[in-house]
């Protein structure tokens, strides 16, 4: 699904204040990953995500997406299948453009919605997302539509079409953003540390339902997370990043026997040395 060669981004080059924040990355991520991302602070796992997703461009080095055409209609199901796809490099697009088969939500539970408009105006944005000069009207067939899917929450969204979705919780508005987001029917899905705000019932309640979004949308996911519970138990390959570097690619085989202590030790093993506090590799 998304190939990164000789990846490499370096903020204020030729400085004082120069930061190698990726060095020489090579990934490839195949379609269907639920690939969990680990490391301290500085480690370069936003950069990453900002590279593939384009809100930043490298310094050096390239990104291919493998994206895929969906026919969109209201009568669209979860299990709708892909009928083609193309690899092709992205390295310089704008992000703008990757947001058509690229989704990302975020720490921040505010950002994934317009909290002045509507639920339904909400989800009529993103159901457009993706048409080219069509015009979709929001009837009675699009709200029903709405109805069902937001029906899958469980949180009686459904019946608030009208309101403000500053009306809601966080934990709602969250919930509401990767409903949103998978509805577009991303060719990937990034998650930058989406739960680290909630508390943990809804923490909790947003990992369920990616999980089951995961794979009802036969999705390909990159989610980064200061949570090992969450790093080794969901997905099937894990990620620890360092200094810019991948020190470790583990596939689900090997990561079902993984503890944390194991991986505390794998970090010591490879970089030959202590962590001043073993937290410091979920920061």
């Amino acid at each position: 699904m998304v190939r990164v060669e000789n990846l490499g981004m370096v903020f204020s080059p030729g400085t004082p204040d120069e930061n190698k924040a990726l060095k020489n990355i090579n990934l490839t991520v195949r379609e269907g990953d639920f690939i969990t991302i680990i490391g301290s602070n500085g480690a370069g796992k936003t950069t990453l995500l900002n590279a593939i997703s384009g809100t930043c461009l490298p310094t050096s080095g390239k990104v291919f997406i493998k994206t895929a055409d969906t026919a969109k209609s209201a009568e669209r199901t979860r299990s709708t299948e892909r009928t083609r796809s193309t690899e092709r490099e992205i390295t310089r697009e704008a992000e703008y453009k990757r947001a058509r088969y690229i989704g990302r939500i975020f720490q921040n539970p505010l950002l994934g919605t317009a909290g002045k408009m509507t639920l339904a105006d909400n989800m009529m944005i993103c159901y457009r997302k993706g048409y080219k000069g069509l015009k979709i009207s929001l009837n009675k067939t699009m709200k029903e539509y709405f109805r069902n899917e937001l029906a899958t929450l469980g949180m009686g969204m459904e019946n608030r079409l009208n309101d403000n979705v500053d009306l809601f919780s966080g934990g709602q508005r969250q919930a509401l953003t990767l409903l949103m987001t998978v509805m577009s029917r991303p060719s990937l899905l990034l998650l930058d540390e989406h739960t680290a705000a909630l508390d943990p019932r809804n923490a909790e309640m947003i990992m369920d339902l990616t999980r089951r979004f995961a794979a009802d949308y036969h999705l390909t996911v990159m989610m980064i997370t200061h949570n090992m519970a969450q790093a080794l138990d969901a997905g099937n390959r894990l990620l620890m990043m360092d200094s810019g570097e991948i020190i470790l690619d583990i596939d689900a085989a090997e990561k079902a026997k993984l503890t944390t202590a194991d991986i505390i030790q794998r970090f010591r093993d490879i970089k030959k040395q202590e962590l001043a506090n073993d937290e410091m590799l979920l920061g």
